[in-house]
C-alpha cells in the first residue's frame, strides 16, 4: 500500500512526539505504515507512506533517488543569474549541491493559505520557483535559496517521482495501489 499525504506546516514526520506535538497520527489511522523520507516540521505538502518495506528502501535509497519538486516561495524578487546558480548547483557547509531543475512562477492559484502564516515584510517583495533536486540533504533547499540570496519562507513538495500531490489539501490522504 502507498498512502500520498499531504502533510500540514507544523506535523511531524513520526507517529509519536513526547511533547505532544502534532504527528502523523492526528491525521492518519492507518496501522503498520512508515513514511519513505521527511518533509520537516515547517515544510509542507507530499509525504509517502507505506507499509512494505521493500518499496520503502527502493523510494528511499540514495541510488534510486528519484527527482523531489518543491514550491517555493522565497523572500525577494529571484533574478535569472540566482536562478542559474540553483540551476548548477550551489555550494553549501556540506559541500557542492548537484545541478537543480529551476523555473520562476507565478504564485500558483491553488496555493492554500498556511497556517500560521508566513511573514510579511511590506517592503520586500516574495517571488515562487519550482526546484527539482535529486539530493535529499537536510533542509537543502531552505539552504540552497539562502546561499543565492533568496532565503526560503514556505516550502511545499509537489511531487517525488511519478507520486503528485495533485488536488490533496492539506491534511488529507489518499491510498493508492502499489
Amino acid at each position: 500500500m502507498i498512502v500520498l499525504f499531504n502533510k500540514p506546516y507544523g506535523v511531524l514526520c513520526q507517529f509519536t512526539d513526547e511533547d505532544g506535538r502534532e504527528t502523523l497520527k492526528d491525521y492518519i489511522d492507518i496501522p503498520n505504515i512508515y513514511a519513505a523520507g521527511r518533509l520537516d516540521k515547517d515544510s509542507e505538502g507530499l509525504l509517502l507512506l507505506t507499509d512494505d518495506g521493500k518499496l520503502n528502501n527502493k523510494l528511499t535509497n540514495p541510488k534510486n533517488k528519484s527527482y523531489k519538486t518543491y514550491l517555493v516561495q522565497v523572500e525577494n524578487e529571484i533574478s535569472d543569474e540566482q536562478i542559474k546558480q540553483l540551476e548548477q548547483g550551489v555550494m553549501l557547509k556540506d559541500g557542492m549541491t548537484l545541478p537543480a531543475i529551476v523555473k520562476k512562477i507565478e504564485q500558483p492559484n491553488w496555493l492554500w493559505n498556511r497556517v500560521p502564516p508566513i511573514r510579511e515584510r511590506k517592503n520586500i517583495p516574495t517571488s515562487f520557483i519550482l526546484i527539482s533536486i535529486k539530493e535529499g540533504r537536510n533542509r537543502q533547499v531552505r539552504r540552497m535559496s539562502a546561499a543565492v540570496g533568496c532565503p526560503t519562507l514556505r516550502l511545499i513538495r509537489t511531487d517525488i517521482g511519478e507520486y503528485k500531490l495533485d488536488n490533496l489539501r492539506s491534511g488529507e490522504y489518499k491510498i493508492i495501489p502499489k
